[in-house]
């Protein structure tokens, strides 16, 4: 169980910097990051993570996707996690 909670910490950290490094991209100009890999980030257990991100940044939070689906994603994997918590720990 252990395994899975440094794995999701991970991954909502990485999604949070890619927020921020978007975000940052965006401003000056340059190349941004895929909308595809945030969502696969957010897929991937990153969903907290980028939407503390967006937040934080303002970034994506004026498409109505990010702004539904990140937090019901978000949910989906607390739920996912409650539910390893209980039954395999």
């Amino acid at each position: 169980m252990l395994y899975v909670l440094v794995y999701y910490l991970l991954v909502n950290i990485f999604c949070f910097f890619l927020m921020s490094s978007d975000k940052k991209r965006a401003i000056r100009g340059e190349w941004r990051i895929k909308e595809s890999t945030l969502w696969l980030f957010a897929l991937l257990g990153g969903a907290i993570g980028g939407y503390i991100g967006m937040k934080v940044y303002r970034h994506k939070t004026k498409h109505t996707s990010f702004i539904v689906f990140f937090p019901l994603i978000a949910v989906g994997h607390i739920i996912l996690l409650v539910y390893l918590t209980i039954y395999l720990a």
